[in-house]
């Protein structure tokens, strides 16, 4: 009696003719469509790549654009408060000793 080991196993010479044929052919169309399914993921994956890259432009274009407004806000804040001399208040406490009074506050 055959075991199911051996029923599974193919059996030379048993079959229908061209079966080889046929499975190089499967073979070879298999092997295109993995090939073109490969070249489709290696597209996608550039192009998503380059987005990437693109936003990260984006985002240090804006970032710097940021930036400068805020030195110009903090400027213009900076030309408005000093708009003179600062008037400090000292007091001698003895010997060289003076405490000034005023020096941290703003106009």
């Amino acid at each position: 009696m055959d075991s199911s080991f051996e029923r599974l196993q193919s059996r030379p010479g048993k079959g229908f003719p061209g079966g080889k044929s046929l499975a190089m052919l499967a073979g070879a169309v298999c092997t295109v469509i993995a090939a073109m399914v490969a070249t489709v993921l290696a597209v996608a994956l550039a192009a998503s790549v380059v987005v990437v890259t693109l936003m990260g432009g984006v985002l240090l274009f804006v970032a710097s654009l940021a930036m400068r407004a805020r030195r110009t806000a903090h400027a213009k804040v900076r030309a408005q408060a000093d708009v003179g001399p600062q008037i400090l208040e000292a007091r001698h406490v003895g010997g060289h000793s003076w405490v000034a009074y005023g020096w941290d506050r703003r106009r």
